[in-house]
């Protein structure tokens, strides 16, 4: 019998999050005929004997790490997860000889830096369905590397890279056995799945183009719909779309709508989205309700024209307060993300921003604080055109020496003082609309039960909430916790 190809999931942040990339990318290297086992590390009572059983005992020919979040992307915690990939590779190194090959969301936006700095033989930057399984037989072959979509590695002299893993059509399989989601569902309140990757748009802070691709590569709204009732079949009923943004491109979100209302689904599922401000019109909020819609929330980040300029948004104002009418119409909770602090925010964008959201009454508001940059972004373009990074002009981190965007690394425009979180805070005046920032002397430090944030990373109120029975969006069951 061949070895196997043995993927771990190390995401191991409270409440869990079912790796959806990782079990679309086991379901289908099983379909091209590779044996697959999976260790999950984030149920796992004890992970290091989960780990001991995966690895000596199965012995793999191929040994696959999921890597889907860098870091929290929140300041001021700024916790890197880059230090636990390292420790679970040097678990990993104990246990098997077997090559080492990273993926992921996370993997994807640094991949060069994090396949250095790990020391990983492999990885594949993009989707992981196609390029998994080649890589699989090239290693047991010797020869093949140069065909697999995404793949990077090492050889004599640096790294080779072959072109990023976007295919053009967005086929992942569709019956979800390949991890316990039942367990997920119980643990973490909600089951994610795509309707599509990769996004269009241009937003100056944004690193899901580095991921995924500068296109939206849809998948076809029956496939999405089979899905669903492959997830309700195991008595999940409440869902998370993974996708950047659910409404862009509009006309597949209608389709997607359209196929679960075919399948009489609307009324069985309870499902929550992110979307773009626009488009979002009448017949697409009523579609999305009418097909099971829950919640959204929506990329608002600012309510400043000047803002919204700067961060390459095309809507305005008005088009929140709109959005925000469609979902009261049709029964849809909606929450306002918003991003402070980013170039040219001062004082009053900021009071501008938060006496808008207050008089649209959304159901609830982030208030995050500071622009993480990515490296390949729009922002980390401007940064180093204005060397704001020799000044450390409006950089934050919790770290010292060079510049490295790999470590969390935040923007936060100066003008807002040496405490930007003690202002917004003030300007929110306690309303409970508002998830305030962490105050400045929290920088750093792990993040507690009693926070007022809406960082899901080891969320003790969450994970209460959840074991309780709450189920649904994190931000929304935050929002029905504070009454």
């Amino acid at each position: 019998m061949d070895p196997p190809l043995v993927l771990i999931n190390g995401n191991r942040i409270t409440p869990p999050i079912a790796p959806v990339g990782l079990e679309y990318t086991a379901e289908a290297a099983r379909r091209s005929g590779c044996r697959v086992e999976i260790a999950d590390l984030a149920l796992a009572e004890d992970p290091a004997a989960e780990l001991e059983r995966a690895l000596r005992q199965r012995q793999p020919r191929l040994v696959g790490v999921s890597f889907r979040n860098a870091d929290d992307c929140f300041w001021p915690s700024g916790q890197s997860f880059v230090p636990q990939l390292e420790s679970l590779l040097e678990q990993i190194r104990g246990l098997t000889d077997a090559p080492i090959v990273l993926g992921g969301v996370g993997f994807s936006i640094f991949a060069e830096a994090i396949l250095r700095q790990a020391g990983a033989e492999f990885g594949i930057r993009g989707d992981g369905e196609a390029a998994l399984p080649l890589l699989a037989r090239a290693v047991g072959s010797g020869r093949g590397l140069e065909q697999v979509p995404g793949l990077i590695w090492r050889q004599p002299g640096g790294l080779r890279s072959n072109r990023p893993a976007w295919s053009e059509v967005c086929d992942v399989p569709t019956d979800r056995k390949a991890v316990d989601n039942a367990a997920y569902f119980r643990r973490g309140g909600q089951i994610g799945l795509e309707t599509k990757r990769g996004c269009d748009r241009a937003c100056v802070y944004c690193a899901d183009r580095l991921a995924k691709g500068r296109a939206a590569r849809l998948r076809p709204p029956g496939d999405v719909a089979d899905e669903v009732e492959s997830l309700l079949l195991q008595g999940i009923d409440v869902l998370h779309l993974c996708d950047a943004e659910f409404n862009l491109p509009v006309g597949h979100a209608r389709e997607v709508c359209d196929a679960l209302l075919a399948r009489k689904l609307g009324g069985r599922v309870r499902w929550y989205a992110y979307l773009a401000v626009v488009p979002f019109d009448d017949a697409l909020a009523r579609r999305m309700a009418a097909a099971g819609c829950a919640g959204i929330n929506f990329t608002a980040d600012s309510a400043s024209a000047a803002m919204l300029a700067a961060y390459r948004q095309p809507h305005r104002a008005e088009d929140l307060a709109a959005a925000v009418r469609l979902c009261r119409r049709y029964g849809i909770a909606v929450m306002l993300d918003l991003l402070l602090g980013g170039p040219g925010e001062t004082p009053a964008t900021v009071a501008e921003t938060i006496r808008f959201v207050e008089s649209i009454e959304p159901d609830c508001a982030g208030a995050a604080l500071g622009v993480r940059i990515y490296p390949g972004t729009p922002m980390a373009e401007l940064v180093a055109r204005r060397q704001w990074f020799t000044r450390d002009e409006g950089i934050r981190r919790h770290y010292s020496g060079p510049l490295d965007l790999l470590r969390p690394t935040f923007y936060l425009a100066p003008a807002l003082g040496d405490n930007p979180a003690a202002l917004v805070r003030d300007l929110v005046g306690g309303n409970p609309l508002f998830f305030a920032p962490e105050d400045e002397s929290a920088a750093g430090v792990r993040p507690e039960s009693g926070r007022d944030d809406h960082n899901y990373n080891d969320n003790a109120v969450l994970v209460e909430a959840i074991a309780a029975g709450a189920r649904g969006a994190y931000w929304h069951i935050l929002r029905q916790i504070r009454g």
